[in-house]
């Protein structure tokens, strides 16, 4: 099985461990309950708008929200909203339920909740619907280059 996403990531010399499942419902707390994976380290790519007239994106753990005031300040921007579903599909070229930040279509900044980088792996999406990549959190933050920031917040 291959994605882009699986594919930039053999190419940039990443260890990964792809785990299928599956898919009978988008989101991270399916993906979670799915692979027998914790939510708290299943991590969500969303697509976030600012209002400086670029996108990011955010990676946030399945069982946080993700709080765009925070998101906004990490790229000094004042407002960031989330992308729709069409602009996030036609900027990464995944379906939504499949987003991965790897091999994007179009290489957008990066920032990932800092609270991750204590774990020692993490799901993240492998760019397609049912299917994941278990890795290293540090390794995910070094080979998008990514900002790291306390972008989540606790989810009611």
């Amino acid at each position: 099985m291959s994605t882009r996403a699986i594919a930039f990531l053999k190419k940039a010399g990443v260890r990964f461990e792809v785990v299928a499942y599956r898919h009978e419902q988008k989101g991270a707390a399916f993906a979670a309950q799915a692979t027998g994976f914790a939510l708290e380290r299943t991590l969500k790519t969303l697509v976030v708008s600012l209002d400086t007239g670029g996108h990011v994106l955010a990676l946030v753990p399945g069982d946080r929200r993700l709080d765009l005031k925070k998101t906004a300040r990490a790229f000094s921007a004042k407002r960031a909203a989330m992308a729709d579903a069409a602009t996030a599909e036609r900027l990464t070229g995944y379906l939504v339920g499949g987003i991965s930040p790897f091999g994007s279509r179009r290489r957008l900044p990066v920032v990932m909740d800092d609270g991750v980088l204590g774990s020692d792996s993490v799901m993240i999406n492998a760019g397609r619907r049912g299917v994941m990549l278990k890795m290293s959190p540090r390794d995910i933050a070094d080979v998008l280059r990514c900002r790291t920031a306390p972008i989540g917040r606790a989810a009611p």
